[in-house]
């Protein structure tokens, strides 16, 4: 059960760490407002993203049987989608309608956190990515008893974890803002996700072309 929480915990981060919409909101945040505007705007990403898990882990024990017959097919769809959201980490250029602006320090509004909700129910797509952490990281959510919240619970927790640090970082160094660091570090982190991405187009083709599928 702990190795499952731990899974789950990472799926939180790894839901959270591609730098879209919702991550240049909280990083424009975090720079021209400090910390907690800016996770305060994470914490309304991290809502939707736990609902979103909360969808995909009952889609999974609704359909367990069709998900262990087609897996491999599940991972020539989720693959792509993933190495999609690499790819556009790694070589667009999301910071170039962003405008730091003037640098002050406020406390947290529930705008930032209503316009996170909204940015990030906005990306459908997202959910496909939560369904393919599931199944890539193998995480047995067949049982539908109390060991399922732990889990949820878990993904919540790992989102957090990582809209608190980021904000957290960007806020403490905005004084030294490099824009070029940061798509450097945002380059090394796309590729990542694309060779994940990678990684499960070719175990779901190599389970269709030489096992059937399972």
């Amino acid at each position: 059960m702990l190795l499952e929480i731990l899974k789950a915990f990472i799926i939180g981060i790894c839901a959270s760490a591609p730098l879209g919409p919702v991550a240049i909101l909280v990083l424009q945040k975090s720079i021209c407002y400090g910390h907690k505007a800016g996770f305060t705007t994470g914490l309304g990403a991290s809502l939707v993203d736990t609902a979103y898990a909360i969808i995909s882990i009952f889609a999974w024990a609704f359909a367990q049987n069709f998900i262990n017959t087609y897996e491999s097919i599940i991972f020539l769809i989720g693959g792509p989608v993933i190495a999609y959201l690499g790819y556009s980490m790694a070589f667009k250029d999301p910071f170039r309608k962003m405008e730091p602006g003037d640098v002050k320090t406020r406390g947290a509004s529930p705008k930032d956190f209503l316009q996170a909700v909204a940015t990030t129910i906005s990306n459908p797509g997202a959910i496909l990515v939560m369904f393919a952490l599931f199944a890539f990281f193998q995480v047995d959510v067949s049982d539908r008893s109390f060991r399922i919240y732990p889990i949820i619970l878990a993904v919540a927790a790992g989102s957090i974890a990582y809209w608190f640090f980021f904000s957290w970082f960007f806020s403490n160094w905005r004084k030294a803002f490099d824009m070029k660091k940061i798509m450097w570090l945002n380059r090394i982190a796309g590729i990542i996700i694309i060779i994940i991405g990678l990684a499960l187009i070719g175990e779901g083709a190599f389970d269709l072309l030489f096992t059937g599928g399972k």
